[in-house]
């Protein structure tokens, strides 16, 4: 019983930690999270020179000994899940429930505090999905998306208003590809075409 409890926790409950709590709208909390740099977290393996995931929160633990000199994988999938949500809440890279396999991509950005930039990538049997986000110093955001071919998005740009929204310099309403515009509780959403785009505005 133990150690199912211990394996409960540890492999299933931790790495779905981060995505539910952007999910129930507590982004904030999930990047403190990812930023928290004691024992145990992600960054902690980073601060010992980690670049994948561990099998342990404490494979090298701070006197410079090993959890364990067996089991003690240093390239892991058990927390690796937090890739997933990088990519699928920071970056905002999803599927549709009704059209799956990215036929409708959705790309939904939760930029967080303590992160300026985010960039992400998927390689989908249409072709490449991008996303990517920068904040400006002078409160302003930009955010870079690519549709494949064949395909269509919905984007939801957060903390935008339609006021003041450019694609690639040009007023949003100008732009060719953006097939409906409406405002939503958290930003604009827009139905996109395949294409490459370049969103502009202020927060």
């Amino acid at each position: 019983a133990e150690a199912k409890d211990h394996l409960t926790t540890g492999f299933v409950g931790t790495p779905y930690l981060n995505p539910v709590l952007s999910e129930i709208g507590n982004n904030e909390l999930a990047y403190k999270l990812l930023f928290q740099k004691d024992y145990p977290s992600w960054l902690y393996q980073v601060t010992k020179g980690a670049t994948t995931i561990w099998e342990h929160w404490d494979g090298i633990k701070d006197d410079g000994s090993f959890w364990s000199a067996d089991m003690n994988s240093f390239n892991h999938y058990a927390y690796g899940a937090i890739g997933e949500w990088l990519y699928r809440y920071v970056a905002g890279i999803g599927t549709d429930e009704l059209e799956p396999g990215f036929k409708i991509v959705h790309i939904k950005p939760q930029p967080g505090p303590g992160l300026d930039y985010a960039e992400a990538s998927l390689e989908t049997m249409y072709g490449k999905v991008e996303s990517a986000w920068r904040r400006s110093e002078d409160n302003g955001m930009m955010i870079h998306v690519t549709i494949p071919a064949n395909t269509n998005g919905i984007v939801v740009l957060p903390g935008a208003n339609q006021l003041g929204l450019l694609e690639n310099e040009v007023p949003v309403e100008q732009s060719r590809g953006v097939h409906s515009i409406s405002l939503v509780d958290n930003g604009v959403r827009l139905q996109l075409g395949s294409g490459s785009y370049q969103f502009t505005y202020s927060l």
